[in-house]
């Protein structure tokens, strides 16, 4: 098995790509060791020294370390981590640990404008934040301002609020007037 490197944006992430699917549908998300308890793959990852979050796309896993943790003392951990997992045959999530669809549900007056704001970050935003190894999803709209929840290597990324003000408000202000502002929110 051959598994791939490739940096992101984020400093503090990398994005594994171990060359079969991860994930069918969705992406799952594992801010903290504790979080990981659904699925065998991430927590053989969680093992290794410094890991502070892992992220699940369909054919990636994108890893991130502490501050004070070298890639060049935990990758070769986290490489051999995703390979025993794949040569155990155990699943990438277990029981009811289920994927995520992303998008949080929202119904009332303004269900035609989210459907657009939903469609507009599944075609144009997260196909090409899930290339850096991360998803940004829908949390919410209220009064012209939408809330996206950013996962994977979007959280905490350096250029992440670059990101949010002048890439996705931008296009979603020009294609939706009823837009105003776009702010992150926290899981």
């Amino acid at each position: 098995m051959f598994i791939q490197t490739e940096s992101t944006p984020n400093p503090a992430t990398l994005k594994f790509l171990p060359g079969q699917t991860v994930l069918e549908v969705g992406t799952a998300d594992f801010p903290s060791a504790d979080a990981a308890a659904k699925s065998p793959l991430a927590r053989r990852i969680f093992a290794a020294d410094g890991v502070t979050g892992v992220f699940f796309g369909t054919d990636f896993v994108t890893v991130t370390k502490a501050d004070a943790a070298h890639w060049d003392h935990i990758k070769p951990a986290i490489l051999g981590a995703i390979m025993e997992h794949y040569q155990s045959g155990a699943p990438v999530m277990e029981g009811e640990g289920k994927a995520e669809g992303g998008h949080a549900a929202h119904d009332g007056p303004d269900a035609d404008i989210v459907k657009q704001i939903k469609e507009l970050l599944d075609t144009r935003v997260r196909p090409a934040v899930a290339q850096d190894g991360g998803d940004i999803t829908f949390h919410g709209f209220d009064r012209g301002v939408v809330y996206l929840h950013m996962q994977g290597a979007c959280a905490g990324c350096p250029s992440s609020t670059l990101t949010l003000k002048m890439g996705i408000e931008n296009l979603l202000r020009h294609y939706i007037p009823e837009v105003l502002e776009v702010r992150p929110v926290a899981a």
